[in-house]
């Protein structure tokens, strides 16, 4: 490794369980929180609601983590045994991959009912939509993430630093320019939009951290578990950091006496950049408590007690509070797996299969989700909604470890 380039790639190192355990870990979430929701009975912290970070928000950042890390290890590995232009120009051929997957994964319906109607539609009219919703799902934003951060992921701590305040910086100036407001305006964006790869860096790079921190972990060098305890300080440090933002959304609270007036209204007028009247009239006679936003998990006031803002932590809008916060979040869990599995030796055999076949899975699991649920109506009572849900995640496991027992691993 060249002297001048410190931290340039981590070198050679054997398969890290943890990854493979927070990657299944992940995985099962996913499961669990995209066949549930489908239910009545299902608890409002494992649904998506786009106005604060529930259990159900934290899993795509879990992904975004995982993709950054191996991706830093494996681009390294790459570019010590065949060269910087092969390794970016295979990464680029999987990505591309990855995009025409996510295009066939994610169906739209007809555009238009005759050739006429789809030649006064004209391309943008005919593409606008699936771009800003269909089309811009979680494998999506993988690949064009990873293509976002891929000019830097193999760099030097401070280079993939400054990209990363780079982006988010980017994304906040975009919002308050006009993407707020378009990802939440009809029909609303998914996941961030067109425009969501930015903040979904944040993970992914932390992620790429971590894997510098912990590939080599039983090299000689800095001890284990001092490394442990400096990536948790800065789990906990992006966790109050991304919470610490998200404070802003008291701003955007209505007084009392105008909640009716405003009741239709859901996004605020001035999403990212409160107006001084609005800044003034919150701090006037406000106390401490009146500025701390809800802690995550926990759900806030509606939108008729306070206006929709990009302070919020919303997966939808992919705003930066959320996603600083759950990188956090995702640093954290890995450290536990990370000591649980590669210093105490354990693993859970059902997150192995899940997580070293995750794209499969990924793939798989809304064609299970669709034929379960066919026979299991919205308003199931509590038995019959979660035995559904273990046989929807035991023919999914079944599926994915018989590929595993055949050495079958699909990648993009």
């Amino acid at each position: 490794m060249s002297k001048s380039i410190p931290n340039a790639s981590p070198p050679v190192a054997s398969r890290l369980v943890s990854l493979d355990q927070f990657r299944g870990y992940t995985v099962a979430g996913m499961f669990l929180v995209n066949y549930f929701a489908h239910f009545a009975v299902c608890p409002q912290v494992l649904r998506h609601t786009h106005d604060y970070c529930s259990y159900a928000d934290t899993i795509m950042p879990h992904f975004l983590f995982a993709v950054g890390f191996a991706l830093r290890l494996s681009f390294g590995r790459r570019m010590q045994t065949q060269g910087s232009v092969s390794a970016y120009w295979r990464m680029f051929r999987r990505m591309l991959g990855l995009i025409l997957v996510s295009l066939i994964v994610y169906q739209v319906g007809a555009r238009a009912q005759t050739w006429e109607q789809l030649k006064e539609m004209g391309v943008w009219n005919a593409i606008k939509e699936p771009l800003k919703r269909e089309w811009f799902q979680t494998l999506m934003h993988i690949a064009v993430t990873t293509l976002w951060i891929l000019p830097v992921i193999h760099g030097r701590v401070s280079t993939r630093v400054y990209w990363l305040l780079f982006s988010a910086g980017a994304h906040v100036i975009l919002s308050y320019w006009f993407n707020f407001t378009w990802v939440n305006s009809p029909p609303n964006g998914i996941d961030g939009g067109p425009l969501g790869f930015l903040t979904w860096s944040i993970p992914a790079l932390v992620g790429s951290f971590a894997c510098d921190a912990f590939v080599n972990w039983n090299q000689p060098g800095t001890s284990v578990f001092q490394r442990i305890a400096s990536m948790t300080a800065i789990s906990l440090l992006l966790m109050l950091v991304g919470y610490a933002f998200s404070c802003g959304t008291r701003f955007y609270d209505v007084p009392a006496d105008k909640v009716e007036m405003y009741r239709s209204v859901k996004l605020a007028r001035d999403p990212v950049w409160p107006m001084e009247v609005r800044v003034r009239g919150k701090l006037d006679n406000a106390t401490f408590a009146d500025l701390l936003a809800e802690p995550p998990f926990v759900k806030p006031p509606s939108h008729v007690e306070r206006k929709w803002n990009y302070w919020m932590m919303s997966q939808r809008a992919g705003t930066l509070s959320y996603l600083v916060f759950s990188a956090g979040l995702s640093l954290l869990i890995y450290i536990v797996f990370f000591i649980v599995c590669d210093l105490g030796g354990l693993q859970i055999p059902f997150f192995r299969t899940l997580g070293t076949n995750a794209l499969l899975g990924y793939v798989l699991h809304g064609m299970v989700s669709d034929a379960v649920q066919r026979f299991a109506p919205k308003d199931a009572p509590d038995w019959y909604a979660y035995g559904s849900l273990v046989l929807f995640f035991g023919i999914n496991w079944l599926i994915l470890r018989s590929f595993e027992k055949q050495g079958i691993f699909p990648r993009a």
